[in-house]
């Protein structure tokens, strides 16, 4: 490969993919951002950038880039430099592999062909001289899990004019994202000799008349005025554990929840929801006991697709050929970062969101070309 940093965003893509940055909360044997925000910390340095790298947690860097060109306005290009694991994945996860038109690994998608679209636009703007004001290339630690990275730039003070997250979208601008609360229920029971029912209380069961009553949620969700770009909330059981052995009543059993959300519902909402279900159980199993814990919450996020950003972005899109679309992501992303510290920010990158986290991840070459040629035309406008 030639040298990534003069070359296309192929090139730059491969590079990346080719730099393990698995999330080691993710898999045991992650080895996290370092080298991947080393990589590109050292391109951006070479394209007159001020470049700092910013730790949220031990040797888990984030890459914070500046180019000021005097007076103007100011623009973030965002995207994460962590990925999930590769257990089971059926292409080489760090090949970076170009066939059938497109770049396999892990990542390609989700999202380091966003991140080098990203770079590539931020290449075009060093060396424009039309350029006015303020653009920043902000490369996250931690994303993938508990958002840490994005996080620690904001309260350091991290803020534009605008911002946008190159997220895999299909070249669709996408103003609004969904969220998520991930909820543990812990049901109690009484151990016991399988042989003894008049002294164990059976918490499996117990948890297993809680499941068959989530509908019950899933009914009140569809009842809802839809959201435009969002549609509905949604909720599943994701794991289930308890019990010791076949001939013992099981003291306890966990249920954890997953409840998509939409911009708006909280923590608290997701909470209650979960309450209610369980008090209208206890009115018919008097020795139910359950605890309920919302152990990770990521808010959903939007922006008013009236919004200057979102039209000023599909123009760009439009300028170079491709067919605006406005739609909204379906995953959490880190918009909501920006967009509650008061950074307006829309996702916009190539791949789809069906390719993040799969075991034979990719992206279109062609993508990758297009969401360059769109960012650059963006950035060009919006600073110009």
């Amino acid at each position: 490969m030639n040298d990534p940093a003069s070359g296309t965003v192929l090139d730059l893509a491969a590079a990346l993919v080719a730099t393990p940055s698995v999330n080691p909360a993710m898999e045991a044997n992650g080895t996290g951002e370092a080298e991947a925000a080393a990589l590109a910390a050292g391109w951006l340095e070479a394209w007159g950038f001020d470049v700092s790298l910013v730790e949220a947690a031990p040797g888990r860097p984030s890459v914070l880039a500046r180019l000021e060109r005097g007076p103007g306005r100011s623009l973030i290009l965002n995207g994460h430099l962590d990925t999930v694991g590769v257990q089971d994945m059926t292409v080489d996860p760090f090949g970076a592999e170009v066939r059938d038109g497109r770049l396999w690994g892990r990542g390609s998608a989700d999202m380091k062909g966003g991140v080098a679209a990203a770079l590539a636009a931020a290449r075009d703007a060093a060396r424009s001289s039309s350029l006015r004001g303020t653009l920043i290339v902000a490369l996250t630690a931690d994303e993938e899990e508990a958002g840490a990275g994005g996080r620690k730039l904001v309260a350091d003070g991290l803020r534009a004019d605008a911002a946008v997250v190159c997220e895999p979208t299909g070249l669709a601008v996408m103003p609004a994202h969904k969220g998520f609360a991930w909820v543990q229920v812990d049901f109690g029971g009484q151990a016991a000799h399988g042989s003894r029912p008049d002294r164990g209380v059976d918490a499996i069961r117990h948890a297993g008349r809680f499941l068959a009553r989530l509908d019950a949620i899933e009914t009140a969700l569809a009842g809802r005025k839809p959201h435009p770009l969002l549609g509905r909330g949604s909720i599943h059981a994701g794991t289930i554990r308890g019990g010791s052995a076949p001939s013992v009543y099981p003291s306890s059993c966990r249920l954890m929840l997953e409840r998509r959300t939409l911009p708006g519902e909280t923590a608290g909402t997701v909470r209650s929801e979960v309450e209610y279900l369980l008090a209208q159980l206890r009115t018919d199993v008097a020795s139910l006991r359950a605890d309920v814990e919302v152990v990770l919450y990521r808010g959903g996020s939007e922006v008013d697709p009236a919004h200057p950003l979102v039209a000023a972005l599909s123009d760009a899109a439009r300028a170079v050929g491709i067919e605006p679309r406005v739609e909204g992501m379906t995953a959490w992303v880190e918009a909501v970062v920006f967009n509650q510290s008061g950074t307006p920010a829309v996702c916009f990158g190539p791949g789809r969101i069906e390719q993040a986290h799969s075991a034979d991840e990719s992206v279109p070459v062609e993508e990758l070309d297009r969401a360059h040629r769109a960012l650059s035309e963006f950035v060009g406008r919006f600073l110009s």
